[in-house]
């Protein structure tokens, strides 16, 4: 049965990476961008680890066996000169139901992977086949991706500022985090709708405390003598749970 990710596909990156810093816990995959800004994916993943080889080796196989819903991820241990996917491979993982590919390197063929909306995120595009160059050294083990580890099963979001994974372990505590500086940025920004400084929005909403470590955001109560501006939002604010 396949998991219902509505919470996480309503938060970008920037919101999950600052519910990460708060955590504690590194997640942000450093270098990594979306062929296209308007591709996203939430999903679990399955991790590829490569080596460099001179013979022959599989680079693709595996996509055979994917679950639907799944981000194949694959760390070329971060490799500019061969590729780890392409064309036919972006057609193997659409026709099995894959959420999305990230990759630690480049892909090629990256004009398909735009026509068919399938979300690809990687360090950039090089046509260089890994044929002869790379094979897949292993499958479901820990990898790394942009400085980041990898397990299989973790949570991976991406969007069109990069790729974040959020470990199981820490997945509740991070959620919460994300939605509560969800929450108070989504404040300061009827706050200024509503004509209120910035500087007095930022105060008022604790936003320099949102990435702090620990930290929770209760908004704080409006100050006898605060500005007209800050009196006027009060009082045509609408109510929030």
């Amino acid at each position: 049965m396949s998991e219902d990710f509505e919470e996480w596909k309503r938060l970008t990156t920037a919101a999950v990476s600052d519910a990460l810093d708060r955590t504690g816990v590194k997640g942000q995959c450093f270098g990594i961008s979306p062929l296209d800004r308007s591709f996203r994916v939430v999903g679990r993943a399955f991790t590829v680890k490569y080596a460099d080889s001179a013979a022959n080796g599989t680079v693709g196989d595996y996509l055979d066996d994917i679950e639907p819903g799944t981000v194949i991820v694959l760390d070329n241990g971060g490799r500019l000169d061969a590729t780890v996917w392409g064309e036919l491979t972006t057609m193997a993982a659409r026709k099995r139901g894959a959420a999305g590919t990230v990759i630690d390197g480049v892909c090629r063929d990256s004009l398909r992977s735009m026509d068919l909306k399938y979300p690809v995120f990687s360090r950039g595009t090089y046509m260089r086949t890994g044929k002869d160059r790379v094979r897949v050294e292993a499958y479901q083990i820990p990898i790394s991706v942009g400085n980041t580890r990898v397990a299989p099963g973790d949570l991976v979001i991406g969007d069109a500022d990069g790729v974040v994974i959020v470990q199981k372990r820490v997945e509740k505590k991070v959620l919460a985090a994300a939605l509560e500086i969800r929450r108070a940025e989504d404040q300061i920004r009827r706050a200024l709708l509503s004509g209120m400084r910035l500087s007095e929005a930022r105060r008022k909403f604790r936003y320099f405390e949102l990435q702090k470590r620990g930290s929770s955001i209760v908004p704080r109560p409006t100050p006898e003598g605060s500005s007209s501006l800050g009196k006027r939002y009060m009082r045509s604010r609408p109510a929030i749970d």
